[in-house]
Protein backbone atom coordinates (compact mmCIF):
# COMPACT_ATOMS: atom_id res chain seq x y z
CA UNK A 1 0.00 0.00 0.00
CA UNK A 2 2.63 2.43 1.16
CA UNK A 3 4.50 1.64 -2.79
CA UNK A 4 1.32 2.42 -4.24
CA UNK A 5 0.64 6.20 -2.59
CA UNK A 6 3.95 6.57 -3.38
CA UNK A 7 3.64 6.01 -6.90
CA UNK A 8 0.61 7.74 -7.13
CA UNK A 9 2.66 10.47 -5.70
CA UNK A 10 5.26 10.41 -8.04
CA UNK A 11 2.71 10.65 -10.78
CA UNK A 12 0.47 13.29 -9.23
CA UNK A 13 4.22 15.75 -9.10
CA UNK A 14 5.59 15.21 -12.91
CA UNK A 15 2.27 15.13 -14.12
CA UNK A 16 2.65 19.06 -14.74
CA UNK A 17 5.57 18.56 -17.25
CA UNK A 18 4.33 15.38 -19.13
CA UNK A 19 1.25 17.81 -19.54
CA UNK A 20 3.63 20.46 -21.23
CA UNK A 21 5.34 17.99 -23.26
CA UNK A 22 2.34 16.29 -24.62
CA UNK A 23 1.37 20.04 -25.50
CA UNK A 24 4.33 20.94 -27.36
CA UNK A 25 3.86 21.30 -30.74
CA UNK A 26 5.08 18.92 -33.90
CA UNK A 27 7.30 20.61 -36.13
CA UNK A 28 6.22 21.12 -40.08
CA UNK A 29 8.76 22.23 -42.10
CA UNK A 30 7.90 24.30 -45.57
CA UNK A 31 10.21 25.68 -48.09
CA UNK A 32 9.57 28.48 -50.26
CA UNK A 33 11.19 30.18 -53.17
CA UNK A 34 10.84 34.08 -52.26
CA UNK A 35 13.85 34.68 -50.70
CA UNK A 36 14.83 38.19 -51.47
CA UNK A 37 11.05 39.23 -52.22
CA UNK A 38 10.13 41.28 -49.30
CA UNK A 39 6.86 42.04 -49.96
CA UNK A 40 6.16 38.04 -50.56
CA UNK A 41 8.29 37.54 -47.56
CA UNK A 42 5.90 39.77 -45.44
CA UNK A 43 2.67 37.81 -46.29
CA UNK A 44 4.22 34.57 -46.38
CA UNK A 45 5.38 35.12 -42.98
CA UNK A 46 1.71 36.62 -41.50
CA UNK A 47 0.04 33.60 -42.92
CA UNK A 48 3.17 31.03 -41.34
CA UNK A 49 2.85 33.08 -37.90
CA UNK A 50 -1.41 33.23 -38.39
CA UNK A 51 -1.78 29.39 -38.30
CA UNK A 52 1.32 28.66 -35.62
CA UNK A 53 -1.26 30.92 -32.76
CA UNK A 54 -4.57 29.45 -34.51
CA UNK A 55 -3.66 26.06 -33.06
CA UNK A 56 -1.39 24.26 -30.23
CA UNK A 57 -0.70 20.55 -32.06
CA UNK A 58 1.73 22.29 -35.01
CA UNK A 59 4.66 24.89 -36.05
CA UNK A 60 5.39 25.50 -39.53
CA UNK A 61 9.02 25.98 -40.20
CA UNK A 62 9.91 28.07 -43.03
CA UNK A 63 12.90 27.69 -45.19
CA UNK A 64 13.29 30.54 -48.21
CA UNK A 65 15.13 29.77 -51.21
CA UNK A 66 16.01 31.81 -54.46
CA UNK A 67 14.22 30.81 -57.03
CA UNK A 68 16.57 30.34 -59.29
CA UNK A 69 18.30 28.04 -57.31
CA UNK A 70 14.89 26.79 -55.49
CA UNK A 71 13.95 23.98 -58.10
CA UNK A 72 17.33 22.21 -57.92
CA UNK A 73 17.48 22.12 -54.31
CA UNK A 74 14.36 20.23 -54.22
CA UNK A 75 15.21 17.59 -56.68
CA UNK A 76 18.66 17.20 -54.99
CA UNK A 77 16.96 16.62 -51.84
CA UNK A 78 14.32 14.54 -53.18
CA UNK A 79 17.10 12.25 -54.12
CA UNK A 80 18.75 12.23 -50.55
CA UNK A 81 15.51 11.47 -49.07
CA UNK A 82 15.32 14.86 -47.24
CA UNK A 83 12.12 16.90 -48.62
CA UNK A 84 10.06 19.17 -46.01
CA UNK A 85 6.92 18.74 -45.23
CA UNK A 86 5.14 21.14 -47.50
CA UNK A 87 6.88 22.07 -50.95
CA UNK A 88 6.11 25.87 -53.02
CA UNK A 89 6.19 24.05 -56.83
CA UNK A 90 5.46 26.14 -60.16
CA UNK A 91 2.46 25.43 -61.71
CA UNK A 92 3.85 23.60 -64.69
CA UNK A 93 6.84 21.46 -62.95
CA UNK A 94 4.28 19.85 -60.65
CA UNK A 95 3.39 16.98 -63.00
CA UNK A 96 6.95 15.90 -63.00
CA UNK A 97 7.29 16.13 -59.16
CA UNK A 98 4.01 14.09 -58.50
CA UNK A 99 5.53 11.35 -61.14
CA UNK A 100 8.39 11.49 -59.70
CA UNK A 101 7.18 10.17 -56.75
CA UNK A 102 7.87 14.05 -54.72
CA UNK A 103 4.46 14.79 -54.43
CA UNK A 104 1.41 13.33 -53.24
CA UNK A 105 -2.42 14.64 -53.28
CA UNK A 106 -3.43 17.07 -50.96
CA UNK A 107 -5.80 16.19 -48.27
CA UNK A 108 -8.42 19.63 -48.50
CA UNK A 109 -12.00 19.80 -49.04
CA UNK A 110 -12.14 20.23 -52.96
CA UNK A 111 -15.39 22.51 -52.28
CA UNK A 112 -12.74 24.82 -50.74
CA UNK A 113 -12.46 25.92 -53.99
CA UNK A 114 -14.59 25.78 -56.54
CA UNK A 115 -14.26 29.33 -57.60
CA UNK A 116 -11.06 29.50 -57.34
CA UNK A 117 -9.32 30.59 -60.96
CA UNK A 118 -8.65 27.24 -63.10
CA UNK A 119 -5.08 28.03 -63.39
CA UNK A 120 -4.22 27.79 -59.73
CA UNK A 121 -5.75 24.44 -59.71
CA UNK A 122 -2.62 21.95 -59.59
CA UNK A 123 -4.35 18.70 -61.22
CA UNK A 124 -2.38 15.08 -62.00
CA UNK A 125 -3.81 12.04 -62.70
CA UNK A 126 -6.85 13.09 -61.99
CA UNK A 127 -5.95 14.46 -58.60
CA UNK A 128 -5.25 17.31 -56.80
CA UNK A 129 -2.03 18.09 -56.20
CA UNK A 130 -0.88 21.40 -55.81
CA UNK A 131 -3.16 24.81 -55.34
CA UNK A 132 -1.75 28.45 -55.73
CA UNK A 133 -2.69 31.60 -54.00
CA UNK A 134 -2.38 33.75 -56.60
CA UNK A 135 -2.32 33.62 -60.60
CA UNK A 136 -0.46 35.31 -63.03
CA UNK A 137 -1.79 36.90 -66.46
CA UNK A 138 0.09 38.83 -69.77
CA UNK A 139 -1.46 41.46 -71.48
CA UNK A 140 -0.40 43.87 -74.55
CA UNK A 141 0.47 46.66 -72.37
CA UNK A 142 0.80 50.48 -74.30
CA UNK A 143 -0.59 54.12 -73.61
CA UNK A 144 -3.95 55.31 -74.93
CA UNK A 145 -2.08 58.59 -76.26
CA UNK A 146 0.02 56.11 -78.15
CA UNK A 147 -2.90 54.10 -79.58
CA UNK A 148 -4.56 57.18 -80.15
CA UNK A 149 -1.91 59.27 -81.80
CA UNK A 150 -1.81 56.79 -84.22
CA UNK A 151 -5.55 55.85 -84.92
CA UNK A 152 -4.97 52.32 -83.75
CA UNK A 153 -8.53 50.63 -82.12
CA UNK A 154 -8.46 49.68 -78.64
CA UNK A 155 -9.12 46.08 -78.75
CA UNK A 156 -11.54 44.47 -75.95
CA UNK A 157 -12.01 40.94 -74.85
CA UNK A 158 -14.86 40.71 -76.92
CA UNK A 159 -13.05 42.22 -79.97
CA UNK A 160 -9.28 41.70 -79.77
CA UNK A 161 -6.95 42.38 -82.58
CA UNK A 162 -6.88 40.05 -85.01
CA UNK A 163 -3.90 38.53 -86.72
CA UNK A 164 -4.26 40.83 -89.85
CA UNK A 165 -4.91 43.79 -87.60
CA UNK A 166 -2.27 43.45 -85.05
CA UNK A 167 0.58 43.17 -88.48
CA UNK A 168 -0.61 46.40 -89.62
CA UNK A 169 -0.23 47.80 -86.21
CA UNK A 170 3.09 46.59 -86.26
CA UNK A 171 4.23 48.20 -88.89
CA UNK A 172 2.63 51.50 -88.59
CA UNK A 173 3.80 52.02 -85.66
CA UNK A 174 7.38 51.55 -87.20
CA UNK A 175 6.96 53.41 -89.85
CA UNK A 176 6.46 56.46 -87.52
CA UNK A 177 10.15 56.32 -86.26
CA UNK A 178 9.35 57.36 -83.01
CA UNK A 179 10.31 53.76 -81.23
CA UNK A 180 13.06 51.77 -81.15
CA UNK A 181 10.75 49.13 -81.64
CA UNK A 182 7.06 49.09 -81.78
CA UNK A 183 6.95 45.17 -80.12
CA UNK A 184 8.65 44.32 -76.84
CA UNK A 185 8.30 40.36 -76.50
CA UNK A 186 10.50 40.36 -73.44
CA UNK A 187 13.43 37.99 -75.01
CA UNK A 188 15.97 39.35 -72.55
CA UNK A 189 14.22 36.97 -70.26
CA UNK A 190 15.25 33.12 -70.36
CA UNK A 191 13.81 29.92 -69.28
CA UNK A 192 10.29 29.51 -68.10
CA UNK A 193 8.93 32.95 -70.03
CA UNK A 194 9.46 31.24 -73.21
CA UNK A 195 7.10 28.44 -73.17
CA UNK A 196 4.94 30.78 -70.65
CA UNK A 197 5.11 33.76 -72.83
CA UNK A 198 4.99 32.63 -76.38
CA UNK A 199 3.05 29.10 -76.56
CA UNK A 200 -0.24 30.17 -76.19
CA UNK A 201 0.72 32.76 -79.15
CA UNK A 202 1.28 29.53 -81.15
CA UNK A 203 -1.78 27.71 -79.31
CA UNK A 204 -3.79 30.80 -81.04
CA UNK A 205 -1.82 29.50 -84.09
CA UNK A 206 -3.60 26.41 -83.97
CA UNK A 207 -0.43 24.41 -83.08
CA UNK A 208 0.86 23.56 -79.09
CA UNK A 209 4.49 22.01 -77.57
CA UNK A 210 2.80 18.19 -77.71
CA UNK A 211 -0.34 16.77 -78.44
CA UNK A 212 -2.70 17.07 -75.50
CA UNK A 213 -4.74 14.37 -76.30
CA UNK A 214 -2.43 11.69 -76.11
CA UNK A 215 0.93 13.27 -74.89
CA UNK A 216 2.82 10.65 -76.61
CA UNK A 217 4.37 12.85 -79.33
CA UNK A 218 5.06 16.63 -80.40
CA UNK A 219 4.53 15.45 -84.19
CA UNK A 220 1.76 17.48 -86.69
CA UNK A 221 1.47 19.70 -83.61
CA UNK A 222 4.94 21.25 -83.50
CA UNK A 223 5.83 20.74 -86.42
CA UNK A 224 2.38 21.25 -88.21
CA UNK A 225 1.64 23.89 -90.76
CA UNK A 226 -0.11 25.71 -87.80
CA UNK A 227 3.60 25.64 -86.03
CA UNK A 228 5.25 26.52 -89.23
CA UNK A 229 2.65 29.31 -89.90
CA UNK A 230 3.14 30.42 -86.57
CA UNK A 231 7.43 30.56 -86.58
CA UNK A 232 7.49 32.26 -90.16
CA UNK A 233 5.10 35.15 -88.49
CA UNK A 234 7.78 34.60 -84.94
CA UNK A 235 10.71 35.08 -87.11
CA UNK A 236 9.43 37.95 -89.25
CA UNK A 237 8.92 39.95 -86.36
CA UNK A 238 13.02 40.00 -85.97
CA UNK A 239 14.11 39.89 -89.64
CA UNK A 240 11.91 43.34 -90.01
CA UNK A 241 12.91 45.16 -86.86
CA UNK A 242 9.31 45.16 -85.34
CA UNK A 243 10.75 43.43 -82.19
CA UNK A 244 14.23 43.34 -80.36
CA UNK A 245 15.51 39.74 -80.75
CA UNK A 246 17.73 37.34 -78.44
CA UNK A 247 20.14 40.32 -77.41
CA UNK A 248 18.04 42.78 -76.02
CA UNK A 249 19.39 44.36 -72.92
CA UNK A 250 17.67 43.22 -70.00
CA UNK A 251 17.49 46.88 -68.34
CA UNK A 252 15.67 48.11 -72.04
CA UNK A 253 13.10 44.75 -71.33
CA UNK A 254 12.48 47.05 -67.42
CA UNK A 255 12.06 50.57 -68.78
CA UNK A 256 11.97 50.30 -72.01
CA UNK A 257 7.63 50.86 -72.25
CA UNK A 258 8.12 53.74 -70.29
CA UNK A 259 11.07 55.26 -71.42
CA UNK A 260 9.50 55.34 -75.07
CA UNK A 261 12.03 52.56 -76.96
CA UNK A 262 8.86 50.32 -77.64
CA UNK A 263 5.34 51.00 -78.08
CA UNK A 264 3.69 47.72 -77.07
CA UNK A 265 5.12 45.90 -74.66
CA UNK A 266 4.05 41.68 -74.07
CA UNK A 267 4.59 41.60 -70.43
CA UNK A 268 2.82 40.32 -67.02
CA UNK A 269 0.70 41.70 -64.23
CA UNK A 270 3.53 41.24 -61.89
CA UNK A 271 5.07 44.47 -63.75
CA UNK A 272 1.60 46.64 -63.73
CA UNK A 273 2.36 48.54 -60.73
CA UNK A 274 5.22 49.81 -62.34
CA UNK A 275 3.64 50.87 -65.63
CA UNK A 276 1.06 52.64 -63.90
CA UNK A 277 3.15 54.55 -62.02
CA UNK A 278 5.34 55.76 -65.23
CA UNK A 279 2.33 56.86 -67.06
CA UNK A 280 -1.00 57.44 -65.81
CA UNK A 281 -3.04 56.33 -69.06
CA UNK A 282 -1.42 52.54 -69.06
CA UNK A 283 -3.38 50.35 -71.54
CA UNK A 284 -3.31 46.39 -70.28
CA UNK A 285 -5.11 44.79 -73.33
CA UNK A 286 -6.10 41.15 -74.49
CA UNK A 287 -3.72 38.73 -76.86
CA UNK A 288 -4.84 39.03 -80.17
CA UNK A 289 -6.65 36.40 -81.99
CA UNK A 290 -4.44 34.44 -84.14
CA UNK A 291 -6.79 32.25 -85.83
CA UNK A 292 -8.02 30.06 -83.07
CA UNK A 293 -8.81 32.27 -80.66
CA UNK A 294 -6.67 34.86 -78.28
CA UNK A 295 -4.54 33.30 -75.91
CA UNK A 296 -2.15 33.68 -72.60
CA UNK A 297 -0.50 31.48 -70.15
CA UNK A 298 -2.21 30.15 -66.48
CA UNK A 299 -0.82 28.95 -63.32
CA UNK A 300 1.69 30.14 -61.24
CA UNK A 301 3.59 29.10 -57.71
CA UNK A 302 1.54 26.93 -55.79
CA UNK A 303 1.29 24.73 -52.58
CA UNK A 304 1.45 21.31 -52.30
CA UNK A 305 2.86 17.99 -49.87
CA UNK A 306 6.20 16.16 -50.33
CA UNK A 307 5.76 12.49 -50.60
CA UNK A 308 7.42 11.76 -47.12
CA UNK A 309 5.80 13.98 -44.92
CA UNK A 310 4.81 12.51 -41.85
CA UNK A 311 1.90 14.92 -41.33
CA UNK A 312 0.19 15.43 -44.53
CA UNK A 313 -2.88 15.75 -42.87
CA UNK A 314 -1.35 18.46 -40.71
CA UNK A 315 0.27 20.02 -44.06
CA UNK A 316 -2.93 19.58 -45.79
CA UNK A 317 -4.38 21.73 -43.09
CA UNK A 318 -1.87 24.52 -43.50
CA UNK A 319 -2.42 24.96 -47.10
CA UNK A 320 -5.86 24.94 -46.42
CA UNK A 321 -5.28 27.87 -43.84
CA UNK A 322 -3.92 29.58 -46.28
CA UNK A 323 -6.82 30.36 -48.66
CA UNK A 324 -8.25 32.49 -46.82
CA UNK A 325 -9.45 35.31 -48.86
CA UNK A 326 -7.28 37.88 -46.76
CA UNK A 327 -3.70 36.31 -47.60
CA UNK A 328 -4.99 36.11 -51.26
CA UNK A 329 -5.62 39.87 -51.45
CA UNK A 330 -2.43 40.51 -49.43
CA UNK A 331 -0.26 38.73 -51.88
CA UNK A 332 -2.24 40.68 -54.91
CA UNK A 333 -1.64 44.49 -52.58
CA UNK A 334 1.49 44.01 -52.13
CA UNK A 335 2.59 42.23 -55.37
CA UNK A 336 0.38 43.07 -58.03
CA UNK A 337 -0.34 39.32 -58.18
CA UNK A 338 -4.32 38.56 -59.42
CA UNK A 339 -6.48 37.21 -56.58
CA UNK A 340 -7.67 33.61 -57.44
CA UNK A 341 -11.06 34.44 -56.27
CA UNK A 342 -13.85 36.78 -56.94
CA UNK A 343 -14.10 37.67 -53.51
CA UNK A 344 -10.44 38.54 -52.76
CA UNK A 345 -10.01 40.15 -55.76
CA UNK A 346 -13.20 42.46 -55.05
CA UNK A 347 -11.53 43.37 -51.68
CA UNK A 348 -8.12 44.40 -53.46
CA UNK A 349 -6.66 47.49 -54.06
CA UNK A 350 -6.06 47.16 -58.16
CA UNK A 351 -8.54 44.48 -59.15
CA UNK A 352 -11.62 45.47 -57.53
CA UNK A 353 -14.30 46.55 -60.06
CA UNK A 354 -12.94 49.62 -61.59
CA UNK A 355 -9.60 49.02 -60.55
CA UNK A 356 -6.76 49.59 -62.97
CA UNK A 357 -5.41 45.92 -63.16
CA UNK A 358 -9.06 44.76 -62.93
CA UNK A 359 -8.57 43.23 -66.32
CA UNK A 360 -6.15 41.21 -65.59
CA UNK A 361 -8.78 38.90 -63.56
CA UNK A 362 -11.07 38.34 -66.53
CA UNK A 363 -8.00 37.78 -68.61
CA UNK A 364 -6.87 34.62 -66.28
CA UNK A 365 -10.46 33.83 -66.71
CA UNK A 366 -11.53 34.11 -70.02
CA UNK A 367 -8.12 33.62 -71.60
CA UNK A 368 -5.79 31.88 -69.76
CA UNK A 369 -4.38 27.95 -70.96
CA UNK A 370 -2.38 26.28 -68.89
CA UNK A 371 1.30 24.83 -70.48
CA UNK A 372 1.14 20.99 -70.91
CA UNK A 373 -0.13 19.07 -68.41
CA UNK A 374 2.62 15.97 -68.00
CA UNK A 375 6.01 14.87 -66.62
CA UNK A 376 7.72 15.42 -69.87
CA UNK A 377 6.86 19.40 -69.76
CA UNK A 378 10.44 19.92 -68.01
CA UNK A 379 11.89 18.61 -71.08
CA UNK A 380 9.81 19.91 -73.56
CA UNK A 381 9.65 23.51 -72.22
CA UNK A 382 13.96 23.70 -73.21
CA UNK A 383 13.32 22.10 -76.14
CA UNK A 384 10.31 24.58 -76.90
CA UNK A 385 13.04 27.77 -75.55
CA UNK A 386 15.80 26.78 -78.01
CA UNK A 387 13.67 26.52 -80.92
CA UNK A 388 12.15 29.86 -80.66
CA UNK A 389 15.67 31.18 -79.81
CA UNK A 390 17.19 29.63 -82.98
CA UNK A 391 13.99 30.83 -85.04
CA UNK A 392 14.56 34.29 -83.78
CA UNK A 393 18.21 34.23 -84.88
CA UNK A 394 17.27 32.75 -88.23
CA UNK A 395 17.49 29.29 -88.52
CA UNK A 396 15.21 27.08 -90.75
CA UNK A 397 11.64 27.18 -89.13
CA UNK A 398 10.37 23.93 -90.39
CA UNK A 399 13.43 22.19 -89.73
CA UNK A 400 14.02 23.83 -86.31
CA UNK A 401 10.31 22.70 -85.29
CA UNK A 402 10.69 19.14 -87.44
CA UNK A 403 14.07 18.31 -84.96
CA UNK A 404 12.06 20.16 -81.70
CA UNK A 405 9.45 17.60 -82.27
CA UNK A 406 11.45 14.49 -82.87
CA UNK A 407 13.54 15.72 -79.16
CA UNK A 408 10.42 15.62 -77.53
CA UNK A 409 8.90 12.44 -78.77
CA UNK A 410 11.80 10.73 -78.30
CA UNK A 411 11.92 11.92 -74.67
CA UNK A 412 8.74 10.81 -73.99
CA UNK A 413 8.84 7.50 -75.28
CA UNK A 414 12.55 6.92 -73.56
CA UNK A 415 10.72 7.58 -70.47
CA UNK A 416 7.55 5.54 -71.26
CA UNK A 417 4.93 7.90 -71.60
CA UNK A 418 5.32 9.47 -68.58
CA UNK A 419 2.23 7.77 -67.07
CA UNK A 420 -0.14 8.49 -69.47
Amino acid sequence: MKKTLQAISYTLIASPFLSGAALAATDLSLWYHGAGNPAEAKVINQIVADFNESQTDWRVVMQSFPQESYNDSVIASALAGNLPDILDVDGPVMPNWAWAGYMQPLSIDEKRIEGFLPGTKGYWDGKLYSIGLWDAAVAMVTRRSTLEKHDIRIPTLEQPWTKEEFDQILVKLKATGEYDFPLDLGMAWKGEWYPYAFSPLLQSFGGDIIDRTTYASSEGVLNGDEAIAFGEWWQNLFAEGLAPGTSQDAADRDTGLADGKYAISWNGNWAALNALKAHDDTLFLPAPDFGNGPKIGAASWQFGVSSSSKYPEAASQFIEFALKDKYLTAFSNGMGLIPPTKEAAAASEHYADGGAMAVFYELSEKQAVVRPVTPGYVVAAKVFEKALADIADGADVADTLDSAADEISDDVQKNAGYGH
